[in-house]
């Protein structure tokens, strides 16, 4: 998991925040974002009986997060849908110039 952290991180150009590379338990983003999924997934609806029934879980909580989420921030819409439209927004840009 680390290796394709810092390999996504390296690609967007991000440096890490705090802490030594590849390290983000002291990433303050990560660190919310995995409470929330704790609180969310872990203890409000656990407890799972296998890894399996987690590892689905996650997958589920994950694939909401992501896909079917509103954000009133970006007007309404998922993360992904979002994300496309920045990245057609860059396409356009470039075809432009």
């Amino acid at each position: 998991m680390s290796i394709r952290y810092s390999e996504r991180q390296a690609e967007a150009g991000i440096e890490p925040s705090v802490g030594s590379v590849d390290d983000s338990y002291d990433n303050a983003l990560a660190k919310t974002i995995n409470g929330l999924y704790k609180a969310e997934v872990i203890h409000r609806r656990g407890p799972r009986r296998s890894f399996e029934a987690v590892e689905f879980a996650t997958l589920t909580w994950v694939d909401w997060f992501n896909h079917r989420r509103l954000l009133e921030p970006i007007g309404n819409i998922p993360p992904v849908e979002a994300e496309e439209r920045y990245h057609t927004m860059l396409d356009e840009q470039k075809r432009a110039a």
